[in-house]
């Protein structure tokens, strides 16, 4: 049974299809006013309205080169009505560059009760209207974030979470999709904990599971999805590191077990490891000698744009500088998304940590 007309179907696929494009991701710029003031206390700059528009009109005015690497960019709230300095609103800027806008459309998380420490993730009501409205305004793909964590000596991730979050991904899926707009689905595990890799792909494989089955329950249209998760790593505080090749090999093991051929994309999340971390464990991915159905590609926040940040500074006379770090990363995780990435120094800002304990948007 399916909800949606022949034209519907068409042209969601089509839209994911365009996002994950070979040689293009996605640059998530949709941290809420919040995260990004974190960001730009590093820099030691003031988190107002001005600054905000003035640090996402210098990615996204980055030039022409920007489309070769990005299929979409995930928009804040404000951000999707905002212009440049000479009036244009930014997904018109997009638009025209041939970049998908896409807009976070969750609530943020919250507890879940009955759980020790787990959470669920608020939004959906009200969700058709907002989305409706997104649609008129420009966008074209939406994203929604659930967490998952794992904490061994809880027994967590409990099948209340896993589930839980599985049917919010697949309602506010199928929102999505009756109005108008590709859903992301991010069911993202984190990375906080001492938890070897082979928990993590247990893990992984479990929560990816139980949330294709829901979608499926759902009916969610699944050639008008991507899929945002977590590569499968060892724990933060885990002692035993695992090499970017067992991680590649790892993941797309996982995937093989749970995510159907019909996705057209993966669309990974970097999760906090540094850019470099996130660009060579993609690459790893790609190199994979195995069945590969669906586009494995990136949806950079912190990996796309850390070094940006850094060469910024607020300064309106670094922003072309910090306009060439974003093309070179663009670039570079462009070339993982094919497997063609090889390294790169690792002793600047592009190597630096950027984990967040549990992280929030």
């Amino acid at each position: 049974m399916s909800y949606l007309s022949d034209e519907q179907r068409k042209e969601l696929k089509r839209v994911a299809e365009s996002i994950c494009a070979p040689g293009k991701g996605i640059l998530a710029a949709d941290e809420s006013a919040g995260t990004i003031g974190k960001r730009f206390s590093n820099i030691n700059l003031e988190n107002n309205e001005d600054n905000r528009r003035t640090y996402r009109q210098l990615l996204f005015t980055a030039g022409e080169a920007l489309k070769d690497n990005l299929g979409g960019v995930i928009l804040f709230h404000e951000t999707l009505y905002q212009d440049t300095d000479d009036g244009k609103r930014f997904v018109k800027l997009l638009k025209e560059l041939g970049i998908n806008p896409g807009i976070k459309v969750d609530k943020g998380v919250v507890h879940l009760p009955g759980t020790k420490e787990e959470s669920t993730t608020q939004g959906l009501d009200g969700l058709a209207e907002r989305v409706q409205q997104y649609v008129k305004d420009g966008c074209t793909f939406a994203k929604w974030r659930c967490v998952i964590k794992i904490n061994e000596a809880n027994n967590c991730p409990t099948d209340v979470a896993v589930q839980e979050n599985a049917q919010v991904l697949a309602r506010y899926a199928v929102i999505c999709q009756a109005n108008g707009l590709v859903p992301i689905v991010e069911p993202e595990i984190l990375i906080d904990g001492p938890h070897d890799i082979h928990v993590s792909q247990r893990v992984t494989e479990r929560v990816l599971a139980c949330v294709y089955k829901t979608l499926v329950d759902h009916h969610v249209y699944l050639e008008g999805t991507l899929l945002k998760p977590n590569m499968v790593t060892p724990g933060q505080s885990c002692p035993k590191k695992a090499t970017p090749e067992e991680i590649g090999k790892a993941t797309v093991t996982a995937l093989r077990r749970t995510v159907p051929a019909a996705v057209p994309g993966v669309t990974f999340l970097s999760g906090g490891q540094s850019e470099i971390e996130a660009t060579m464990n993609l690459s790893c991915m790609n190199q994979v000698k195995m069945l590969k159905p669906w586009a494995l590609t990136f949806s950079y926040g912190r990996a796309l744009q850390a070094s940006v940040l850094q060469a910024w500074k607020g300064k309106p006379e670094n922003v072309h500088a910090a306009q060439q770090v974003l093309l070179k990363r663009a670039y570079l995780n462009g070339l993982a998304s094919v497997g063609k990435y090889t390294g790169e120094d690792s002793s600047g800002e592009a190597g630096a940590s950027l984990f967040v304990a549990d992280h929030k948007y």
